[in-house]
């Protein structure tokens, strides 16, 4: 196959895996459809609805706040934790379905309904308007509604761009300037004396971040975690204070909660318990007639189960209850029963129920055909297997109690019969709605599985055409792409991927070994050492999270070590950067130390003034003066001021191939060897500080393969499955919760859409990036001329290095790619990765389409596609395809 049509090919079997990707999603994350406009009283023909017990609300949000950050023994919920013993508290754990990220747990907070999966993707466009529910029912909307209330909200700008024009006086905070903790809320706090006193609010709304903050920078045990706990609970006694302080409040009803909790890396958006039961407490003087009080602080039931546990959306219809407005008509909630002692009257208690109840019913009509639900005498509903026939058949159990009971009134056994009925129909709605299927477009995901079955034919015939590929290599690479594509269509392997990466590299580097001399096996041993490091460098996946590993059983209980590591990282980078300055672009000792000082100084002193402030116990060894002085530095300047010294460095490299001078004209293996090089301390800027010592091992199995003359086809295929390794060796996984914001701000002072990405990207994929660009290097030095690779010393002068060459016999031939040949190399390696990023797509698309009536469709296939179109848009394109061209196209 010609090069031209080769190339062309291969640009169009790239082009089509963006496509593929967004018509797919068009398809499996598609708004679910909802009814617009204000829900009405339901019960408008039975009488007026039950009287409200409350006439305002305070709703304060507190995000990631986990359940046992507020009922454990060990919380700074102290005064929360007394109401909860007086009676005046009533505590929940509300469960928040996957994903567990803000934008969605508030949607399902306010509407009462299960939002989209796309959320997910919104959640972090922090300029995204499209998922606004101004024309969505919510209780905030039904309050606004009722006698033009009023509403006040102040913290998290995700409302802001939920609820546009619902306010009266709003001040958002960017909830992704994770590097704060203290001013994102304190913002908040100030307007709170004022809005207490103030009289002309219906509800008012606070979310604070700052305890969020905390877990993405340093997890949930960082010592400025109980602190915030207690400056929590100072706010809540400031607010339940005024409550009986003045007289506008005493009918004000507050309600503590969390959007959702966090993992023990201080993450969440998926589906482990801890991200999934945030604590809710509702607190009122009146609630005290309820309930004498519980203990606490309690244990929990189950991992961090406290109390009852209830639904996020539970809340919604709760609030219309208890305040007298209408339930949102989207609503699947379920009205909490404990709050209907409120209610003397029997009939006001059914009431608050059958209102519930005839809500959700809509839904379940709206939702199942009139043949789906069946014509059932409401009689061993529990044996019926088909979801619609079994909520028609609870519907109809729960008619007829609702028929004698209006006409027997206050009868209290046929009442209490008649709640039963009803708690159990909305209760089982609830389940069943709440996992029934999205509404995909099944066209628009066979649209996409076609064109990236397209992609995969064309690159197919295009690696398998490759000119520096053999047989045995092929096979293998096949087999690695169809076992990792039979892979995604089983829940728990995709959970525990990181295995099959970590075996299947073991395996390569073994049969590298078979394949080369007897003289080489001391090199592949050190390779497969070096991996075996890097296993056990973090313990990721779903099963085994948790479980010992070096980061967190070696160097966090010895952090001296780790600094030890951490400074031999950057002592590497500064010697490499020294001689390749002076050497490679020819500035001379004293300039080449200088330059690397100039950048290695800094960086390593913005990483121990970083974890000062991040997380200061790796810092333990150090007195604690001297971790105050580095909490001083400007973290955001002296990020800029690495960023822009390594930028300049690098400019400074290219221009030098490119000098009119032939003497300091730098050779190419040099120029993309000091690329590499800054390339590597940009990357270790990115990284936390616990993972910058796998830098060390990165460097070393370098150094060994550089040793066992690997074909293209090799290099190509070592560095995709370490680069995949890398990936989970630094801590990530599948689920979202893994995703690392600690490094999304180095440098930026505030929330820029494009910056933030591109760090966060990055510092969640330096492990693969830096195996993308370590593979063009390796390409570049075999397809080097051979002038470039056999130079003497350093310190030989230029006269010294003629004569050495005109003693040389006549040169042999080369043993490397001819030049005609060299671009094929490229194009091979590009075909390859190409067509194993296209197949894993496929695989991944073939498999949400199949299973999208799966248990796990969305806790964990849905995100695996997420991550799979980071894979496909982010790395593939624009850092293998992308960076990888341009250094090519330099070096290459």
């Amino acid at each position: 196959m010609r090069s031209t049509t080769r190339n062309s090919l291969l640009a169009l079997a790239n082009l089509l895996v963006p496509a593929a990707v967004l018509v797919f999603a068009t398809g499996f994350f598609p708004y679910k459809a909802f009814v617009p406009g204000l829900g009405q009283y339901e019960l408008s023909e039975l009488g007026d609805a039950p009287k409200p017990h409350f006439d305002k609300v305070i709703f304060m949000v507190v995000d990631a706040l986990r359940s046992d950050f507020v009922y454990a023994a060990n919380s700074g919920f102290k005064f929360t934790q007394s109401l909860i013993r007086s009676g005046a508290a009533l505590p929940f754990t509300a469960h928040a379905i996957s994903p567990t990220i803000t934008m969605p747990r508030v949607k399902a907070m306010t509407t009462g309904s299960i939002p989209s999966f796309l959320d997910v993707i919104l959640n972090f466009a922090e300029s995204d308007t499209s998922s606004s529910l101004a024309n969505q029912d919510t209780w905030l909307a039904q309050i606004k509604n009722k006698n033009d209330g009023k509403l006040v909200m102040y913290g998290d700008d995700t409302w802001l761009k939920l609820f546009p024009d619902m306010f009266l006086r709003a001040d958002g905070t960017s909830s992704f300037f994770v590097s704060d903790f203290t001013e994102v809320d304190n913002n908040v706090t100030r307007h709170v004396p004022h809005e207490l006193r103030a009289n002309d609010w219906d509800a008012m709304v606070l979310h604070y971040l700052g305890l969020d903050h905390i877990g993405h920078k340093a997890g949930p045990f960082s010592p400025n975690m109980l602190p915030k706990q207690k400056e929590m609970d100072g706010i809540v006694e400031e607010i339940y204070n005024a409550m009986e302080e003045f007289e506008h409040l005493n009918n004000t009803l507050l309600v503590m909660c969390g959007d959702h909790g966090m993992n023990d890396g201080g993450n969440h958006g998926g589906s482990a318990p801890g991200e999934t039961s945030p604590a809710l407490v509702f607190m009122s003087p009146k609630l005290e007639s309820l309930s004498p009080g519980l203990e606490s602080p309690a244990l929990p039931r189950k991992d961090y189960e406290y109390y009852t546990m209830v639904e996020q959306s539970d809340i919604a219809p709760t609030l219309a209850g208890l305040l007298g407005f209408p339930i949102p008509q989207n609503n699947l909630g379920v009205f909490i029963v404990d709050f209907l002692p409120l209610w003397k009257s029997s009939l006001d208690r059914r009431n608050i129920l059958l209102g519930n109840a005839l809500q959700v019913w809509k839904i379940v009509k709206a939702t199942f055909s009139d043949e789906a639900l069946g014509n059932s005498d409401g009689t061993d509903c529990e044996s019926i297997s088909s979801g619609g026939a079994q909520l028609g058949c609870l519907w109809q159990r729960a008619t007829p109690f609702l028929s004698q009971s209006e006409h027997k009134g206050e009868d209290s056994s046929l009442t209490d019969d008649a709640l039963a009925s009803l708690s159990i129909f909305t209760r089982r709605a609830q389940d069943i709605m709440s996992s029934t299927a999205s509404n995909y477009d099944v066209s628009s995901l066979v649209s996409g599985i076609i064109l990236v079955s397209l992609s995969v034919i064309i690159t197919s015939s295009i690696a398998l055409s490759g000119s520096t590929f053999t047989q045995i290599d092929s096979l293998f690479f096949l087999l690695i792409t169809l076992l990792y594509g039979v892979m995604m269509f089983a829940s728990s392997y995709v959970e525990e991927e990181q295995h099959f990466w970590y075996w299947i590299t073991g395996g390569w580097i073994a049969y590298l070994a078979l394949r080369k001399s007897d003289k080489l096996y001391i090199y592949t041993v050190g390779v497969l050492s070096c991996h075996r490091i890097m296993q056990r460098w973090n313990q990721t996946g779903q099963k085994f999270a948790g479980a010992p590993d070096i980061v967190h059983d070696v160097m966090m209980l010895h952090p001296f070590m780790l600094w030890i590591l951490i400074t031999a990282t950057y002592s590497i980078l500064l010697v490499r950067i020294g001689n390749q300055v002076s050497y490679h672009l020819k500035a001379g000792v004293t300039v080449g130390t200088a330059c690397a000082l100039t950048l290695c100084i800094p960086a390593f002193a913005f990483k121990l003034g970083f974890t000062a402030r991040d997380a200061p116990e790796l810092l333990s060894w150090l007195d604690p003066n001297a971790i105050s002085s580095l909490e001083q530095l400007p973290l955001v300047g002296s990020a800029r001021l690495i960023f822009l010294t390594i930028s300049s460095e690098v400019v400074w490299a290219i221009c030098s191939r490119f000098s009119f001078s032939k003497e300091e004209r730098i050779m190419k293996r040099d120029l993309i060897s000091t690329i590499h090089t800054l390339f590597t301390l940009f990357l270790v800027t990115q990284t936390r500080a616990t993972n910058i010592p796998v830098y060390i091992v990165f460097i070393l199995q370098d150094h060994f393969l550089q040793k066992l003359d690997l074909s293209p086809m090799q290099i190509t295929i070592t560095t995709l499955l370490l680069g995949q390794s890398s990936f989970f060796a630094l801590g990530n996984s599948n689920a979202i919760s893994s995703i690392d914001l600690s490094n999304a701000y180095n440098g930026i002072s505030g929330f820029n859409v494009v910056g933030v990405g591109i760090l966060v990207f990055l510092s969640n994929w330096a492990g693969p990036v830096w195996w993308s660009i370590t593979a063009i290097k390796m390409l570049v030095d075999t397809t080097s001329p051979q002038e470039e690779q056999q130079k003497p010393g350093k310190k030989n002068r230029d006269w010294v290095k003629r004569e050495f060459d005109n003693l040389l016999p006549t040169k042999p031939q080369k043993q490397v790619t001819t030049a005609p040949e060299r671009p094929s190399v490229f194009t091979d390696h590009v075909a390859l990765l190409t067509l194993f990023t296209s197949a894993s797509l496929l695989a991944v698309m073939v498999a949400c389409t199949v299973l999208r009536t799966h248990l796990f469709i969305w806790t964990v296939f849905s995100p695996k596609y997420l991550f799979a179109m980071a894979w496909s848009l982010g790395f593939h394109l624009l850092i293998s395809l992308g960076l990888g061209g341009g250094l090519w196209a330099l070096c290459g």
